[in-house]
């Protein structure tokens, strides 16, 4: 069951002496080596490179200084909803061992870090009385990454909800819960930005609300009637510009702020004219949902038509503060989700089936098309006059057995990247506005729905021990990050 309904949803997805042992006999060294006529093109100086994580996939120590439960805690604690069996209450032991894997960020040379903050640490109850032990947490990692050199990018939410706003008012099926997200992001913007410049609201809407409200195979496990689930993402639209706007009142000057999305990915199949014409309609129409509206400041006509009696109820008021600007857009990047070509009829554009060959990782509905990573950003920098965009999600799973000598070669994970990586480069040198990647993640951790069968990390995890020992792609990326290109 699991397998088939991941098919169609959106991805996701030792010490440090050790990271130049898996490197083997070409390990990057702290300035970049020269460049050979041969090299690819570098990044631009200033472009930032990062890694990301998640608080539930990593954190653990869910009953532990006043943390509420989640969502997720009740839903991964139902039989039969986890692939393992697994839950995230132990999950990386990252609450008590956050200095450890930040020496572990600066060990791969990354500048930024994005991580989340766990909505039912800083209020329990959703909303309400504060607990002042949940947001100490993160005050501790921000200290320790600054005294780092890492600059920390904070998410807001990455779909552990509290259970208390789940059980009170139905989660995102009820604006309350966008009231009091945005009362969430005040506090936490006045008491972090003086060291958090940059925050992200919400994390791939396409995702969470799909998954857990209409299909069931996410927290809370529900599956809602269409116009109920169209009204649940109206109200994380909703939720997200009440955010922005109160972030804006409540953060110290200087403060950035945007979103995460798993944006519908289209791609044109061959590259004419018509053909790229299509994908920028496909692009537009299929996340009229969330980001465009988001973007735009209105629902398009063709999303309102195609939803018909099912589209979400708004009013002009709610449509302006959904359209409040951003200042970036962070987009997750991992799988073409379309390719299309050009349709005389409506809405212009024809979505190709996917042959049964079309080759995937390790996790099946990851399926490998670098260009993804050029056409998506291309695309929604044109359609929606960006800015400023981050890949703020980007990797894939692996199979990563150990090696009879220790080490985890991830040669299948240095092929994805290093092809994605050069799409990415492609973009940039076109023009297209990215100004950082994110590469998904760090380390092995919690893969939701699939508990810890899915490793993403470039830290391989030992669950039992916790011991964090490098994969050969840590080195890869290491060694990109010290080039500022991408090397062989």
């Amino acid at each position: 069951m699991l397998a088939k309904f991941s098919r169609r949803g959106f991805a996701k997805l030792a010490g440090v002496a050790a990271l130049g042992a898996a490197a083997g006999a070409r390990g990057a060294e702290n300035d970049a080596p020269a460049m050979d006529r041969h090299a690819p093109a570098p990044f631009p100086k200033e472009f930032l490179w990062g890694t990301a994580t998640s608080s539930y996939q990593i954190e653990g120590a869910v009953n532990e200084d006043g943390r509420g439960k989640s969502i997720w805690d009740i839903f991964s604690h139902t039989p039969g909803k986890i692939e393992d069996g697994s839950t995230g209450d132990r999950a990386n032991e990252h609450y008590h061992r956050y200095k450890e894997d930040v020496a572990l960020i600066k060990a791969l040379g990354v500048k930024a870090y994005r991580f989340s903050i766990a909505w039912p640490r800083v209020f329990p109850e959703g909303s309400g009385q504060p607990n002042p032990k949940g947001l100490d947490f993160y005050n501790r990692l921000v200290d320790e990454l600054l005294a780092n050199g890492i600059t920390p990018y904070a998410t807001l939410y990455h779909w552990d909800l509290p259970q208390a706003l789940q059980d009170r008012v139905g989660g995102w099926q009820s604006s309350d819960t966008s009231k009091a997200f945005a009362d969430y992001a005040a506090y936490v913007a006045a008491r972090l930005t003086d060291r958090v410049k940059t925050i992200f609201t919400v994390n791939e809407v396409g995702r969470f609300v799909n998954f857990g409200y209409g299909w069931g195979i996410d927290a809370p496990g529900l599956k809602l009637p269409t116009a109920q689930l169209n009204q649940a993402r109206h109200h994380v639209a909703l939720g997200h510009g009440l955010a922005v706007q109160a972030i804006r009142a409540s953060a110290r000057a200087g403060t950035r702020v945007g979103a995460a999305e798993n944006i519908a990915a289209c791609v044109p199949a061959i590259a004419t004219p018509d053909n790229i014409r299509a994908a920028e309609i496909a692009t537009r129409e299929l996340n009229a949902g969330f980001l465009g509206v988001v973007l735009e400041g209105k629902y398009t006509d063709g999303f309102l038509a195609y939803a018909g009696a099912d589209a979400p109820k708004f009013t002009p008021e709610e449509l302006k503060i959904i359209g409040t600007p951003n200042d970036f857009v962070g987009l997750n990047i991992y799988a073409p989700q379309f390719y299309v070509t050009a349709s005389e009829r409506a809405p212009g554009f024809h979505v190709l089936p996917f042959p049964g060959s079309f080759p995937h990782m390790n996790s099946e509905w990851l399926r490998i098309g670098p260009e993804v990573i050029y056409w998506a950003p291309r695309l929604a920098a044109k359609i929606w006059n960006i800015q400023n965009i981050y890949i703020s999600e980007n990797g894939t799973s692996s199979e990563d057995k150990i090696a009879a000598d220790g080490q985890v070669y991830d040669l299948d994970r240095i092929m994805f990247l290093r092809n994605y990586l050069t799409q990415m480069q492609r973009a940039i040198a076109e023009g297209v506005p990215i100004r950082g990647y994110f590469l998904w993640s760090l380390m092995d951790n919690f893969e939701w729905i699939f508990g810890y069968g899915k490793r993403f990390g470039v830290y391989r995890v030992d669950f039992e021990t916790q011991a964090r020992v490098p994969k050969l792609s840590a080195a890869f990326y290491r060694d990109v990050i010290a080039r500022n290109a991408i090397g062989a």
